[in-house]
Order: C-alpha cells, then sequence, then structure tokens
C-alpha cells in the first residue's frame, strides 16, 4: 500500500465514509475499495451501507444512481468531469412519441448507463447484469430499450414473445471492437475462451464463449476449467481477473479497450473530495422521486 492509500483510508473513517468503485477504474483505486463491482452490484449495496458518505469512483450516472437510491446520504464523485458518453444517446423527445404511438402497451426499459433525465421518463432500469430478468417479468408486449441498441438486441434475441424497438446508441468502448479483432486474438491464442460485454456488436458476441456483465465475466473465468482467456470489455476488469485466477491468462483483443472517463478518477481526486466538506450531489426532490422509482423497480424485479 503506497502512501496516498493509506491516507484515503484514514480519510474515510474520518468522515464516515465508503469508498466503491467500478471495475473500469485503475488497479490502485480497486484495491482500497470497500465495493469494487459491475453497475449492478454498486447500485444494489448503495442502498445497504451505513455510511454517511458515499464515494463513487466512477463515471457521473452511477454517482446519480447512488443519490437517487440514498437520498439522505452525501454522494462524492472524485471527478465531475468523468461521464459516459452512451448516457447522453436517448432523448425525452423520443420515448415521449415512441409513448404516443404504444400507450400502455410499451415498457420504456432504460439501461442504467443513463442520465438521471432519462431515467425520470421510463418505466424501469436494467443493468447488463439483470436486463434478461427484468425484461421477461414486464407485462407489457412491447420494449423501448435505451440508450444501448447492443445491448437492447442481445436481451431481445432471447425474449421473442415481446416487440422490441431500439435506440440508436452504444458505449464507444466496445462497439469500437471488431469481429477481426477477435479474429486476431484467437489467431494468436486458439485455445482461448472467449468472454465478451453485451454492448459489443452482435457480430462480435457471436463468436464468444460467453456473453455477460463484467461480473459474469469474472465469475465465468473463475469457474471456468480453461486457463486461457480473451477479455472483450473494458481492461480495468483484468485487476479482479489476475486477482482470483493468478495460474490463468487473459488478453485483451487488438482494439483499444480503455475508457478514458473511468481512468480520469485517481488517488489524488478521491483524497481532494474526502477533504473537502462540499454538499456532493444534490438534485431536485421532485425529480429524485421520479428518476428514483425505475431503479427501485429494477432491484424489485432482480429479487
Amino acid at each position: 500500500m503506497n502512501e496516498k492509500q493509506a491516507q484515503i483510508l484514514r480519510l474515510k473513517e474520518e468522515k464516515n465514509a465508503v469508498i466503491m468503485a467500478h471495475y473500469y477504474v485503475d488497479e490502485d483505486i480497486q484495491a482500497i475499495a470497500d465495493y469494487v463491482g459491475d453497475s449492478y452490484y454498486l447500485s444494489e449495496m448503495a442502498t445497504k451501507v451505513k455510511e454517511r458518505t458515499i464515494v463513487l469512483c466512477g463515471v457521473s450516472f452511477m454517482g446519480e444512481s447512488a443519490k437517487l437510491l440514498n437520498p439522505e446520504k452525501r454522494v462524492l464523485l472524485p471527478d465531475l468531469e468523468a461521464d459516459c458518453p452512451m448516457a447522453h444517446m436517448a432523448t425525452v423527445e423520443k420515448i415521449e412519441e415512441v409513448r404516443a404511438v404504444y400507450k400502455e402497451d410499451v415498457a420504456v426499459v432504460c439501461y442504467v448507463n443513463s442520465t438521471a433525465e432519462l431515467k425520470a421518463h421510463s418505466d424501469v432500469c436494467v443493468t447488463s447484469s439483470n436486463a434478461l430478468k427484468v425484461v421477461r417479468a414486464l407485462p407489457n408486449p412491447v420494449i423501448y430499450f435505451i440508450p444501448d441498441k447492443h445491448l437492447g438486441t442481445y436481451i431481445s434475441r432471447q425474449v421473442p414473445d415481446k416487440k422490441f424497438i431500439f435506440n440508436d446508441g452504444g458505449c464507444p468502448i466496445h462497439t469500437v471492437i471488431t469481429k477481426e479483432d477477435v479474429q486476431s486474438a484467437l489467431a494468436q491464442h486458439p485455445e482461448a475462451k472467449v468472454l465478451a460485454h453485451p454492448e459489443c456488436r452482435e457480430e462480435v458476441t457471436e463468436m464468444a464463449d460467453y456473453i455477460g456483465s463484467t461480473s459474469g465475466i469474472i465469475d465465468y473465468a473463475t469457474a471456468s476449467e480453461a486457463k486461457e482467456f480473451i477479455i472483450v470489455t473494458e481492461l480495468g476488469v483484468m485487476y479482479e481477473l489476475k486477482q482470483r485466477n493468478p495460474e490463468k491468462s487473459f488478453y485483451s483483443t487488438a482494439a483499444s479497450q480503455i475508457c478514458e472517463d473511468m481512468k480520469k478518477i485517481t488517488l489524488d481526486k478521491i483524497i481532494s473530495v474526502l477533504e473537502q466538506d462540499g454538499a456532493g450531489l444534490e438534485m431536485a426532490a421532485d425529480f429524485m422521486d421520479k428518476a428514483h422509482a425505475p431503479l427501485r423497480r429494477m432491484l424489485e424485479l432482480s429479487r
């Protein structure tokens, strides 16, 4: 443990704070976080922690979700500029257009990787971990899936009895990966299993031995008897994979698999935000009620 990590541990005790980190942030942050996980896990744990302050080491929508689920807590983001481009790739106007056509038949299913404003106009949120379970549980025959068309397409193939409407959005990190990138990696490591995130293009997920969230990828690799894996998601996940499986080998593709926004979170910024006594994220109470409801329904349907 280095000096900055030790300082963070001291500060969090002084401030009655808990550190939550996504798998995509740098490993020096994951190493000292109280909770490390994917979006669903962090959303769930945010409702259970006792500490007054949550330091959310991730992009802005993750901090917003933590605040919506815990309006009485102080939620701090180490870097307010760390954002997810996909979170903005849908519009309230389009949601209203779809509702006008399909009325009560449609459920607006909002991937948690979205702004609080989009959540406030949706019926339920999902993560890549629970999207299939939640969509299957909905009574609506029509699903408008926002903002990620790739995750939506992946779910739709498994729920053929529902009509899906897709939004033209996607993760810039996952969509840049092509089947040629995966083929190149397989040529170098022909015995490796391909583990892909469902935010990837269909041409990539069709080549995968396993498709799942970051936590699903970690669990699959840990349980598998295979010794080599090609990881088709953001490379921050490599830290936990190697921690749990030091005897196994993990490879990336030729594509850039780094989220620059996640990497904006640093130890220095965590120290800075803990040393300050600001109020943290704030939203209007009536808006929070609207945006909280789809998240709460997600947690209910995921149990």
